[in-house]
């Protein structure tokens, strides 16, 4: 793989783009978006660590599961922000300064994607950072995706508590016959 830039320029640059556009979220320990943070960061470190891992073959079982990993995580992504978009109803009105815009919906989504999971993008973090781990399994990844995980899992709960304040008891609802990541199981 042709280097434009060296490990640390990578993760320096990676940071510095992560960290803009968090800059609000970290403003707000606490918050969903400041655990996000620490979940791109954990994610960034492994895209850097195996960077050079993404040429490999194709054919190997390993590389088969993490690309077929990494494929979920777009397509979770993907339905994740349509599914927001369009049933969520965001409005700017909404004050949660933190928030991005796809995240200040009005209308509680429970159906497409989030009729299964609460968390399809999350989830689709998840799967990257396990796709990109499984490229080359080592001490300092294994670290990295602990990490990812466990912030991913802190995430997930603090939104949960924010959706509960804002939708109630609807929220509450959707809570006990969805799953936070895994559908059916977790």
């Amino acid at each position: 793989m042709v280097e434009f830039l060296s490990d640390s320029q990578a993760l320096a640059a990676g940071t510095a783009t992560v960290g803009w556009l968090s800059r609000k979220s970290l403003r707000q320990p606490g918050s969903h978006g400041f655990y996000r943070f620490f979940v791109w960061e954990a994610i960034l470190g492994l895209l850097v660590l195996n960077r050079d891992f993404f040429d490999s073959d194709p054919s190997s079982p390993g590389v088969q599961v993490a690309f077929l990993l990494l494929l979920l995580s777009i397509v979770l992504a993907l339905s994740g922000l349509i599914t927001l978009y369009r049933r969520g109803k965001p409005s700017q009105g909404r004050d949660e300064q933190s928030f991005y815009a796809f995240e200040k919906t009005t209308q509680l989504v429970s159906s497409g994607i989030f009729g299964y999971i609460r968390h399809p993008m999350y989830s689709s973090l998840l799967a990257l950072a396990w796709g990109t781990y499984l490229l080359n399994p080592d001490l300092i990844g294994t670290l990295l995706v602990g990490l990812a995980s466990l912030f991913l899992w802190l995430t997930a709960t603090t939104d949960e508590k924010e959706c509960l304040a804002y939708f109630g008891s609807a929220y509450a609802e959707y809570a006990q016959r969805t799953k936070r990541f895994i559908p059916f199981l977790f």
